[in-house]
């Protein structure tokens, strides 16, 4: 879920309610908050616990909601899976420390110093920088050892590892396998994933809803088109302006020009000008609406 903002360190409040039911409408099976879509890294840690306890007391135990744990101090991590337990979160999301160099047993440490003192239960996730180090499959199964840990997102967007963590995995069904990469919905759901965590589902949550239900429902020719659709809102949507943010600045973009939330994005990134608001304008108008909708919508 992405943060809707006011201010550079203000949470929209309003843009925050519309895009929960918004969200929760369109069918999703639950909601992930301060991920990389959420800009999780880049808000203070005074947004983030207003984010949590607003998302929390709004989802009312609707859906299961996930937290985001992405930081360079295990302090404040496990001080935000307090709150998130507190506020009535389901589940945390923890990713490695960036900016110091990490070793595989790093990682390991981190992940269990953190499982350990965190009163939910906790997924890893491989982020989508790929100048971050990433779990290997070593690593990952000795995560997974920990009784606190409960699953994996991978959003390395590398199918191949995601092939073998599966593999890995072939006899723990219970350990749960969530994919990032939207291109990889169709072939992950084919290789034996067990959800998907899509960005684009702020926007348009019932197109990635009935990709998944029509996948588990065995229509195959619908999943092929319902792919196809996302392949297209991917290429109209994610590509304005700087490649580093483009995927944040045309999803926030795409939001406000459906009325949902203001487009502001964390600094140093920029939201669309008036020219690249515009260019998103058209192409959201050719997509297919009827997939993006769903029926009756």
């Amino acid at each position: 879920m992405v943060t809707p903002l006011a201010g550079d360190d203000e949470l929209d409040a309003g843009g925050l309610e519309k895009l929960i039911e918004h969200m929760i409408s369109g069918g999703v099976h639950g909601l992930f908050v301060l991920g990389t879509t959420g800009e999780g890294p880049s808000l203070s840690y005074r947004v983030r616990r207003e984010l949590i306890e607003r998302t929390c007391r709004q989802v009312n135990r609707r859906v299961p909601v996930l937290v985001g744990l992405i930081d360079t101090s295990l302090t404040e991590v496990v001080a935000m899976a307090g709150v998130a337990a507190d506020a009535g979160a389901d589940a945390v999301v923890a990713a490695p420390p960036y900016y110091f160099p990490l070793s595989q047993d790093d990682m390991v440490r981190w992940v269990s110093s953190v499982a350990v003192a965190s009163p939910l239960p906790m997924y890893v996730y491989n982020v989508p920088n790929p100048k971050q180090v990433r779990f290997t499959l070593a690593s990952l199964k000795r995560c997974a050892d920990l009784p606190q840990v409960i699953g994996f997102k991978d959003s390395s967007g590398d199918f191949q590892f995601l092939e073998a963590t599966l593999q890995l995995f072939r006899d723990r069904p219970e350990f749960a396998i969530f994919v990032g990469p939207e291109s990889l919905l169709t072939t992950g759901f084919a290789a034996g994933i067990h959800g998907a965590i899509s960005g684009g589902a702020n926007a348009f949550p019932r197109l990635y809803v009935s990709l998944y239900e029509a996948f588990v429902a065995g229509r195959m020719s619908e999943v092929r088109a319902l792919q196809a659709e996302v392949d297209r809102f991917n290429r109209q949507v994610y590509t304005i302006g700087e490649a580093e943010s483009s995927l944040l600045r045309g999803l926030k973009c795409c939001l406000s020009l459906m009325g949902i939330c203001e487009s502001r994005l964390c600094p140093p990134y920029l939201a669309a000008n008036s020219q690249e608001r515009e260019e998103i304008a058209g192409r959201i108008r050719g997509l297919d609406r009827a997939h993006l909708l769903g029926a009756g919508e």
